[in-house]
């Protein structure tokens, strides 16, 4: 595994080894074939994983190669994108924006704003970033009201491009405030995803366009109702998405629309391709992982270097050691946001001593939180505590029923498909779900320590003292709090409690972490057959 503290050499390396593919000349492209290139929720301007996996670098990259070949290349992007990071907490996306527009000059980029695009609650940091943007905002369920005309005029609607001799039709609908968006003033919000949809493409239809795509940052779900409309839309071929952080396809048929998500972070993209050179059009899509096979862009790299310069111009202590790793510490999103994880177990245990004594019993985080996206291997340092957290997370204490907490959990467990933000990392007990049943009703065991040893099935009626999240106590994610008694104010940040562990494991000369105990996990889903995922 490649030591962190070496990382930021890489683009040096990159540089050396990699030269640039130059975009062909526009005379040089066939007219009949169109590449679109997509990705979603991206939030760093360089690769993860210790810089093996994603990156814009290496988008520019495939971008460049599909141009040489003379195909028509644009970018899609489902959102998510201007927070949360360590770089957003210092500059509010303008790392990102200026990212993005090194790909919009490479190949014309269409982005649908996500839930995270709206995260601060004043319109003044996303004025400044659409005006630097180079790249198109779409968005047909939503505009912005910010009072600076230039940006209100800039989301598009009902969006058209040529490509060739074909008219090419996108609608973009982003998640709302009823379905976990964020609420503010200056963005307001058409409801009904389907009604809306459909009224676009109809619009669409009427502009004689030859295809129609959809450009959404939905819940899977939701997209899945949407492709339902190709039924009574023929020329309405395809989803691609965001919101989800891990690879999804639901593949198309005469009534229904193909869907496409991405990994986050540009781990793994799509490649679509539209030909139209007979007598009906013919789509095809390929998912292309993004990995250290792949060079960096040597013109991207400038960005990403740039960046990193001004990250460690402003906290120089940001690589250093603050403690070990007993074994690689694994925060990436495809495993903390699906199951317990070493280093969501430690991040949890720390909230139960979060308001000191006593200690509380039961103790989660919903996985969103956690943002890094990465192992966190040997040396442990600040970089990777910042990266963790990605937003301020403060703490509450309270008290709730066995019945009432079991209740509040399932909020956990819903929906379809991987990788969902509010997953929980627990701690203090242990979770059966079955993932066949309706939602709420998905937690087949929630067990709880015995003293001497052992476990029981938690006691509906006990009271039990609980830390959880201010974020989620307010209603983030779904959850519902509303039997919580004797609640705290906010306090006691999660982050610096991660970093005050990490540091105290240090000066007693003891390393951070352990392994995941498969007879012992904290999480398990039913297995096939039995009643039960553990014995009490």
């Amino acid at each position: 595994m490649l030591p962190k503290r070496r990382y930021f050499l890489l683009s040096i390396v990159f540089l050396a080894a990699c030269a640039s593919v130059a975009s062909p000349p526009a005379d040089t492209v066939q007219s009949n074939t169109l590449t679109f290139i997509h990705l979603n929720d991206t939030y760093r301007v360089d690769a993860v994983e210790e810089g093996r996996r994603g990156g814009f670098g290496r988008v520019a990259t495939i971008v460049r190669q599909l141009q040489s070949e003379g195909r028509d290349v644009h970018i899609l992007h489902g959102g998510d994108f201007l927070y949360p990071s360590l770089e957003s907490q210092l500059w509010h996306g303008e790392q990102m924006v200026e990212a993005m527009n090194f790909l919009d000059a490479l190949a014309p980029m269409y982005v649908v704003p996500g839930n995270h695009e709206f995260d601060p609650r004043s319109p003044e940091p996303l004025i400044d970033r659409v005006r630097e943007s180079k790249f198109d905002w779409l968005g047909d369920n939503i505009r912005f009201a910010t009072g600076a005309a230039d940006v209100d005029r800039s989301m598009q609607t009902a969006f058209t491009f040529t490509s060739g001799d074909r008219k090419i039709g996108i609608f973009a609908l982003t998640v709302h405030p009823d379905h976990g968006g964020n609420v503010r003033d200056h963005i307001p919000f058409v409801s009904g995803y389907i009604e809306r949809a459909e009224s676009v493409i109809r619009q669409l239809e009427a502009d004689g366009v030859d295809l129609i795509l959809g450009l959404t940052h939905l819940h899977l779900q939701d997209d899945k109702r949407i492709a339902q409309l190709k039924a009574r839309h023929p020329k309405f071929m395809f989803i691609v998405g965001g919101h989800e952080h891990e690879v999804q396809f639901e593949p198309g048929d005469d009534d229904n629309a193909v869907i496409m998500k991405g990994a986050s972070n540009a781990r793994t993209i799509w490649r679509i391709d539209v030909d139209f050179s007979g007598a009906e059009l013919q789509l095809s899509e390929s998912k292309i992982a993004v990995d250290d096979s792949i060079a960096f862009d040597a013109g991207y790299q400038e960005i990403a270097d740039k960046w990193r310069g001004k990250l460690l111009a402003l906290i120089p202590f940001l690589p250093s050691k603050i403690g070990e790793a007993t074994l690689p510490l694994d925060a990436r999103e495809v495993a903390i946001r699906n199951g317990e994880t070493n280093w969501g177990n430690f991040i949890a245990d720390q909230m139960r001593t979060a308001f000191r004594n006593p200690p509380a019993d039961l103790a989660f985080v919903n996985s969103g939180t956690l943002r890094i996206d990465d192992f966190i291997a040997e040396d442990i340092t600040f970089e990777d505590v910042g990266r963790t957290f990605g937003f301020s997370s403060f703490l509450r204490y309270m008290t709730m029923s066995g019945g009432d907490f079991r209740t509040l959990l399932e909020a956990g467990y819903l929906g379809i498909g991987p990788s969902k933000g509010y997953f929980p990392q627990v701690s203090g007990f242990r979770v059966c779900i079955d993932r066949s049943r309706p939602d709420g009703q998905r937690i087949v065991q929630m067990l709880v320590p015995v003293d001497g040893g052992g476990w029981q099935e938690i006691d509906q009626e006990k009271d039990y003292l609980v830390v959880a999240p201010d974020y989620i106590y307010r209603g983030g994610d779904g959850y519902d709090f509303s039997n919580a008694r004797d609640v705290s104010r906010p306090g006691s940040e999660l982050k610096y409690l991660v970093l005050d562990g990490i540091i105290r494991a240090q000066s007693l000369g003891e390393t951070v972490g352990s392994a995941v105990d498969p007879d012992n996990a904290r999480f398990a889903v039913l297995p096939d057959n039995r009643d039960r995922c553990f014995d009490e």
